[in-house]
């Protein structure tokens, strides 16, 4: 995948505004527009866009099984694969945990993981612990987990012979992700680190500074952008401010 592709998209859940780009106004005019967006941060890359739908969605309230999350319809899911793969696209399902397991999410999602155009991104701020809700406090996960997760994936990508996987972890503070230096690359599977920081551009590259710093090897670095949240008494960082933070990131997710 890397050093080949820049993956640069929109995320979100149709009907709900609050979760990102992807989840207002028509899909189909959200897949060109992140197409084109894209295409602005080739910069000597082949740009690969991304669809980032949220298929696991942490809840305040518990539910009937007490996890603390719903999971997105096949259906809703379905009709975006098609989306992404019409437009030549990688649909990557999006974690947020509540209390469920992380690993028990991601195998439940295994009817499209076998799909070569699927990756898996990780909201470890929504994974909670016992007697933790959602929006409450922050989640947290740690290297040993996500390393079960790229290992999961690793073997589906042996099984049927698919080409690298991504596996994405948004982090939005140092808390969020413990013991990183315990994080084993997997064959087969390109981890990448995203970088969730809201605020000024100033905001963002100090966020981004503190949160490269240190970066095991093998680990590639994204960063998000948020269309709302960073204009709030600001603005958004322009293309070419993004492609200028070091190391250079690899995968540029809009929300």
């Amino acid at each position: 995948m890397f050093p080949r592709y820049r993956l640069v998209g929109f995320c979100g859940l149709p009907g709900a505004a609050a979760l990102g780009r992807l989840g207002t106004g028509d899909p189909e005019q959200r897949a060109a527009q992140a197409e084109k967006v894209a295409h602005s941060y080739a910069a000597g890359r082949e740009p690969l866009p991304v669809l980032e739908l949220l298929a696991t969605v942490a809840n305040a309230t518990a539910g009937p099984d007490g996890a603390y999350r719903s999971r997105t319809p096949a259906a809703t899911i379905r009709r975006f694969h098609r989306l992404a793969r019409n437009r030549r696209a990688l649909l990557l399902l999006n974690i947020q945990p509540g209390r469920a397991s992380v690993l028990d999410e991601v195998k439940a999602l295994r009817d499209w993981l076998v799909h070569p155009d699927v990756g898996i991104a990780l909201d470890p701020e929504w994974e909670m612990g016992s007697g933790e809700v959602p929006g409450d406090t922050y989640g947290h996960t740690d290297g040993h987990e996500l390393t079960k997760v790229a290992r999961y994936l690793s073997g589906l990508v042996r099984e049927h012979d698919l080409p690298e996987k991504p596996l994405v972890f948004h982090q939005v503070a140092t808390s969020v992700v413990g013991d990183q230096s315990a994080l084993c690359p997997q064959p087969g599977v390109a981890l990448i680190k995203s970088a969730d920081g809201i605020g000024s551009p100033g905001l963002k590259r100090g966020t981004w500074n503190q949160l490269v710093k240190g970066l095991p090897g093998g680990l590639h670095t994204g960063f998000k952008l948020f269309y709302e949240e960073d204009a709030k008494g600001s603005r958004l960082m322009t293309p070419k401010e993004v492609l200028a933070l070091r190391p250079q990131p690899e995968y540029v997710m809009y929300e």
